[in-house]
């Protein structure tokens, strides 16, 4: 594809990517609203945060291995068609129930989506070119992340839109990456017979969805030791054990383990955990930090969060540009580690007296850390696996910074509650965290403006003490993301895209079956190894294909 093409192509993917990722943070600041106008609970406001994110956690890496069984374009376009039907009908909702089951229906195409654009984008663009495009990716996913909470709060304080709009806002740039993708994106398709690992698919699934039910509601609807615990982690860990027993048996399996015998994908994946954590972690809290400690409105709240969102977002794209020119990406890698580790060490040091100025100049540290890291992790990973793994192994990273994410909210938000409510205790004898909203990430917050002056003050500076230690617990995490990264070995970005890379490895396997040979006994020098029937993708780390690729719209 040209230059000219690449970016047609893009503003489809961007817009796509666009819409998943304002999914899971536009209802940030209009659950309370939402709840109250469906007469819902308490336990119903929980699960509309954690139904999308589950959904979409646990879908990613079966997104990802279909997209290297089939038609790339045609999946990402099924994905945004799921997230359009999931947000219509939770537009529409009149009950809580329907409103849980469409942000599932949201999770699972947000989950396509943020396996499919990265996997898309390796397709066609080189490594070498990569950098330039991945800080627009990073950009992109900063605005729906940090904007996604602004943009719910104008909803909800605008009385002739109102919190529908939260979910509807997202249809028109849906429908839109649906016909840009139609025309703009040319991808090989791949014709060969396949088997889809049903079983795997389902203990995958169903393991990931027991230990993030636990992560989501433990602290929250009940005690961290407890029967619940225990059950949910157990039940948990016999289901991964059982994938993992499956997926090293089968000839197609859903996540290919041979493919963490390579160090970078290893490493990388590992550190996407922190970086989840560390960015997910930052916005929700910080957003409720403005909110309760600071007492601004939703609205407000949303505005205050741009030095984070233009620090990740400038060096997201400065990085790019420089990794485009000089092929180098390692030092990029450990100077977001620094910068993330050290703007969440100040944020511990905030309360509910911080200035504004002191507060963007850390928000900034964090977000230019984080847009260092982010995309430059999934960049290193795609230079170093084969091109029929491609879809596996973006799916694996963007499943576990997801994966981060989800526990780093939970956990974090557990830190909060239980600080809130030893510190409204300590100060107003008789009351309970609980009753001022000290749930964390998924509880309501309090409505600052309602309380008495005494009482106000005592919550404002709860909420600011438990903010500063909720980042504290966090730094020592994004520490563990530098020093993984450390260990990442640099190798040259590769000048071939995907699709070109694939269709070289098919042609070389070909050619040594015509010679004669049988895929491993006649493998070309530097060729990808063909897999013989049966042989686990994993296990040769080439292509999978014994046809020509041909080219289609």
């Amino acid at each position: 594809m040209t230059e000219r093409q690449i970016l047609q192509a893009m503003s489809g993917l961007m817009a796509g990517m666009f819409v998943a990722i304002l999914a899971g943070t536009v209802v940030a600041n209009a659950l309370p609203r939402i709840i109250t106008d469906l007469g819902a609970t308490q336990s119903s406001y929980t699960w509309v945060v954690t139904s999308e994110l589950l959904a979409m956690t646990a879908t990613v890496p079966l997104w990802g291995k279909l997209s290297d069984l089939y038609n790339k374009k045609l999946l990402l376009q099924a994905s945004l068609a799921l997230f359009v039907v999931g947000s219509l009908v939770a537009g529409f909702s009149q009950n809580i129930e329907v409103l849980i089951l469409s942000r599932v229906v949201q999770g699972i195409g947000a989950g396509g989506l943020t396996a499919l654009v990265q996997v898309v984008m390796a397709a066609v663009i080189p490594p070498r070119r990569l950098g330039r495009y991945a800080g627009i990716f990073g950009s992109v996913f900063a605005v729906g992340t940090v904007a996604g909470p602004l943009i719910g709060g104008l909803m909800v304080d605008t009385s002739w839109l109102g919190w529908r709009w939260c979910f509807f806002i997202g249809v028109p740039f849906a429908v839109a990456a649906i016909f840009l993708l139609q025309r703009t994106l040319s991808l090989p398709t791949i014709r060969r017979d396949v088997k889809i690992d049903y079983l795997g698919a389902f203990l995958i699934v169903a393991g990931v969805c027991a230990l993030l039910i636990w992560t989501s509601l433990a602290g929250n609807e009940f005690d961290w030791a407890s029967w619940q615990t225990a059950a949910l982690t157990s039940t948990g860990a016999l289901l991964i054990v059982a994938a993992v027993f499956v997926e090293a048996r089968v000839s197609e399996p859903i996540i290919p383990l041979g493919i963490f015998r390579n160090r970078t994908v290893t490493l990388t994946t590992a550190a996407s955990f922190f970086v989840g954590l560390a960015m997910f972690g930052g916005t929700v809290f910080l957003s409720q930090y403005f909110q309760v400690a600071l007492g601004k409105s939703p609205t407000v709240a949303g505005l205050m969060s741009l030095p984070m969102i233009g620090g990740l977002l400038v060096s997201s794209t400065v990085a790019g540009q420089l990794i485009t020119a000089t092929g180098k990406w390692k030092v990029y890698l450990v100077a977001g580690g620094i910068t993330m580790t050290a703007g969440l060490g100040l944020l511990a040091t905030i309360d509910a007296n911080t200035g504004f100025g002191v507060l963007s100049l850390y928000m900034a540290l964090l977000g230019i850390g984080v847009g260092l890291l982010m995309q430059n992790l999934v960049l290193a990973a795609q230079n170093d696996v084969p091109a029929a793994e491609l879809g596996a192994a973006t799916s694996v990273l963007s499943f576990f910074r997801s994966m981060g994410g989800t526990v780093g909210t939970s956990v974090l938000g557990a830190v909060l509650a239980n600080r809130v409510a030893s510190e409204m205790s300590a100060n107003m004898p008789g009351a309970e965290g609980g009753e001022t909203g000290g749930g964390g990430g998924h509880g309501a917050v309090p409505d600052i403006s309602t309380l008495p002056d005494p009482v106000r003050e005592i919550v404002e500076n709860a909420y600011g003490t438990a903010t500063a230690e909720l980042f504290l617990v966090a730094t020592p995490f994004a520490a563990l993301a530098l020093l993984v990264v450390l260990f990442i070995k640099e190798k040259p970005l590769k000048t071939t895209s995907g699709s070109e890379r694939l269709a070289e490895e098919a042609a070389a396997g070909e050619a040594a079956e015509r010679a004669g040979g049988t895929g491993r006994d006649a493998q070309a020098p530097g060729s990808a190894q063909p897999l013989s029937k049966g042989t686990a993708p994993g296990d040769a780390g080439g292509t999978q294909d014994e046809t020509p690729v041909t080219p289609a719209r």
